[in-house]
């Protein structure tokens, strides 16, 4: 009963930050790898996931009803999402990732120098592309971070975030809201790889993934209600927590 609360509370912390900017794996993933430390990867991962996709299905619901989304790009974006996610998941199920860990935190720390460098980033929504091209790109980012989400996991929503702000011209916000339909495919294709492999534990998914939606409609309703450069400051504070963590993780432990 103690390590579902301890799960419970960490999978609510991370629907409320995936929701505003993406990144909760930096709660609940630690988490369940410090709750249940003798688990396989693969099984810490379904479970997340068997959770994580209530939250970002109901964010992306929400922010729908709010935000005006560009649907015939973020089609291509989706369908390419699930593909790559889907090759992710396969991937992780026979090779161990730890091999990326020292190369996130460099990569991490080069988007928020880049964040920050340019103040007025993500501040205006202004499309850059239109038709098949804005398609070609959202689906190039779709399979790129849908790889990255099935394989790996960590900051995938701020990735989506940030490519969306800095290669199709959104605003944050608008970039927050296209990232939670991405982020949808990219736990569904996962999750269902990973059922099928036996990789998930149905009751803690199941415990998780209430306090994920809570956690979920508590950080849509701010980030709505307080627009683009509220997401903004929350994506710079988030993926410099993902940095430390990251880099930590990398480099420090033992």
């Amino acid at each position: 009963m103690l390590e579902l609360m301890i799960v419970a509370a960490a999978s609510g912390l991370a629907g409320f930050i995936d929701a505003i900017v993406g990144g909760g794996g930096l709660v609940l993933l630690p988490a369940l790898f410090a709750v249940f430390p003798t688990a396989h990867p693969a099984t810490l991962s379904g479970s997340n996931k068997g959770a994580a996709i209530w939250g970002t299905a109901w964010a992306a619901r929400q922010y729908a009803q709010r935000v005006t989304l560009r649907w015939q790009a973020l089609g291509y974006g989706v369908a390419a999402a699930l593909i790559g996610s889907f090759g992710g998941a396969w991937m992780l199920t026979i090779v161990n990732p730890a091999g990326m860990r020292k190369a996130l935190p460099l990569v991490l720390l080069g988007i928020l120098a880049y964040t920050l460098a340019k103040k007025e980033l993500g501040r205006e929504h202004a499309p850059r592309f239109e038709g098949r091209r804005e398609a070609v790109l959202a689906g190039s980012i779709g399979l790129a971070i849908g790889f990255y989400d099935g394989f790996f996991g960590p900051g995938t929503g701020s990735f989506f975030v940030f490519l969306f702000v800095r290669l199709l011209g959104y605003d944050f916000l608008h970039a927050s809201a296209s990232a939670k339909l991405m982020n949808t495919a990219t736990n569904a294709a996962a999750l269902v790889l990973l059922i099928s492999k036996g990789h998930i534990w149905w009751h803690v998914a199941a415990v998780m993934a209430v306090t994920n939606v809570i956690g979920s409609l508590l950080g849509t309703r701010l980030a709505l209600r307080h627009g683009a450069g509220f997401v903004r400051g929350v994506f710079i504070v988030v993926v410099g927590a993902l940095i430390c963590k990251t880099g930590y993780d990398a480099f420090l432990r033992g």
